[in-house]
């Protein structure tokens, strides 16, 4: 069998559409995102039939490789940058490093400039970073350090805490939670609806550390950093039990792609350029081209908005009325480049250390939250910015010599004001370069190509309801108990996106715990 790499994930029909309709299907999984892959694996390790129809001729949705530019020696993940949150069960029980999984730590994790030319590392090591932050504000060493361990009780508290690993199984409810925190009124607050810029406050005074940590409460959300629930957004982040954020040695459609050979050698079948046009409860699905693909059960990596589409039989559930109320768009454009060089970067043109880091670009908490409420207004305004370079890391991504960099951005409205994204989409991409350039001037000179995604860009190429790559906000009225559940509560048909508990980014639980719950259901 090739491995889904050597193809960057295009693998076709393994029979004739007609073959796939001719046999009845235990499970039949709509969407080869990473979540419906991981889903696949584990319904075909317990010996069920599996058929895995995605609409697309390559595998990944978000998390996939592309090769966007002239030179196709450059390989692009669209979406997704790094892996941090990717479940250590799921990387364990599907042996992912037998099928090439390898990963790079980003250290250090993060590292922001700032206008009045110094800077700060945030290094794995927290004595390093505490030293980081004694060169510049050794007043808020104290307060820093607290900050990072409030973080650190929350993530402990809820993967390894009283309840075990909350992100396995059913979600707890609010009252489960505060029973969980009842001893800690700071970490209840974070969960339950703090700002992140409220955390920051209470902890740090220097207006540049508070440029460094605020983003993270923010990233792939439509908030600011002033509006309640922010806090939980780098809660939710910081809850890795992988040791952190890093890149995937090929890029992060590596995974994938992994999860494709590892899903295959368990007897999944995977079809890829087969959309299904409608899932019928109880039956199974209907292709775009006619053919019925019989399934006891139905499990749908595709966001809600786009499941209840294909579900006729929706209306007037309690299903079809959350989709209704579900907040899913985005205010992110991606911006993915071919570079010549690596930029300079004034605050430390010499050190090359900057580029294994997430490299931070924000001026403040408040210019911040007005680029949010200037996207509420239809405006673009690519205020914040992080940028990811795999190339120091790992070279196999570009042409020898040369390099890539990855930009999540925000913020921008998924319908302008003022003309459209396809009249506007390159000026809104100058405008991304324009907030780096504040910190890198020659930004300009080394891009050779670059490719400019808004969110109805995200969602045309990927099919994201509002290109929102977590497949609904993250804030705490869409999490826990009232994110979606994997059992939609309609005959046979379930969610394994990242819509469903325990959230957005590439986890893969969502995919192992949508499994579970049609493994018990079909005993």
């Amino acid at each position: 069998m090739t491995a889904t790499y050597d193809s960057l994930g295009v693998v076709g029909l393994p029979a004739p559409i007609s073959e796939l309709a001719a046999r009845s299907w235990d499970a039949v999984i709509v969407g080869g995102g990473h979540n419906g892959l991981t889903a696949a694996a584990y319904l075909a390790m317990a010996g069920k039939s599996v058929l895995v129809l995605e609409a697309r001729e390559r595998l990944g949705g978000a998390c996939t490789l592309e090769t966007p530019f002239t030179d196709e020696r450059f390989l692009v993940s669209p979406c997704a940058y790094l892996v941090g949150l990717l479940h250590p069960r799921v990387i364990e029980e599907l042996d992912l490093e037998r099928f090439g999984y390898r990963t790079f730590t980003a250290d250090p994790n993060q590292w922001t400039p700032f206008e009045d030319g110094t800077s700060l590392f945030q290094w794995q090591d927290s004595s390093r970073t505490a030293a980081a932050v004694q060169e510049i504000a050794p007043s808020d060493v104290d307060g820093f350090m607290a900050y990072e361990a409030l973080f650190e009780r929350i993530r402990d508290r809820l993967r390894s805490g009283p309840r075990g690993d909350v992100w396995l199984g059913d979600s707890p409810d609010h009252a489960a939670l505060e029973e969980l925190f009842v001893d800690d009124v700071q970490a209840a607050e974070v969960i339950f609806g703090a700002s992140i810029a409220d955390v920051i406050d209470n902890h740090v005074k220097d207006e540049r550390l508070k440029a460094a940590l605020h983003g993270q409460g923010v990233i792939g959300t439509f908030a600011g950093p002033h509006d309640p629930g922010t806090a939980w957004v780098h809660a939710h982040h910081s809850l890795s039990m992988i040791g952190g954020w890093g890149f995937v040695e090929g890029g992060m459609g590596r995974v994938s792609f992994c999860l494709a050979d590892s899903a295959r050698e368990s007897g999944a079948v995977i079809a890829a350029g087969a959309p299904v046009a409608e899932i019928i409860p109880g039956q199974g699905v209907r292709l775009v081209g006619g053919e019925l693909i019989n399934a006891k059960a139905v499990i749908s990596n595709a966001d809600p908005v786009q499941t209840s589409s294909l579900l006729m039989s929706a209306r007037g559930t309690a299903f079809q009325s959350k989709v209704d109320s579900w907040a899913i768009t985005s205010p992110v454009v991606k911006l993915n480049c071919a570079l010549s060089q690596l930029p300079t970067f004034t605050a430390s043109p010499n050190d090359p250390t900057i580029f294994k880091a997430q490299v931070e670009i924000a001026r403040s908490i408040d210019l911040t939250q007005s680029a949010c409420d200037a996207a509420r207004a239809g405006i673009a305004q690519p205020e914040w910015c992080e940028l990811y370079f795999q190339t120091p890391y790992d070279s196999s991504v570009a042409p020898p010599g040369l390099h890539t960099m990855s930009v999540f951005a925000q913020y921008v409205p998924y319908e302008l004001a003022q003309g459209t994204w396809d009249t506007r989409r390159e000026e809104i991409g100058d405008g991304v370069l324009d907030a780096i350039a504040r910190f890198a001037p020659n930004i300009y000179e080394c891009v050779i190509e670059r490719q400019v995604l808004g969110p109805p860009d995200v969602e045309e190429k990927v099919g994201l309801t509002g290109g929102h790559i977590f497949q609904g906000e993250i804030l705490p009225e869409q999490m826990w108990d009232q994110r979606f559940s994997a059992r939609t509560g309609i005959d046979g048909v379930y969610l394994c996106g990242a819509a469903t508990h325990p959230g957005g980014s590439v986890m893969g639980v969502n995919g192992r715990n949508a499994a579970m719950a049609v493994l018990a259901d079909l005993k």
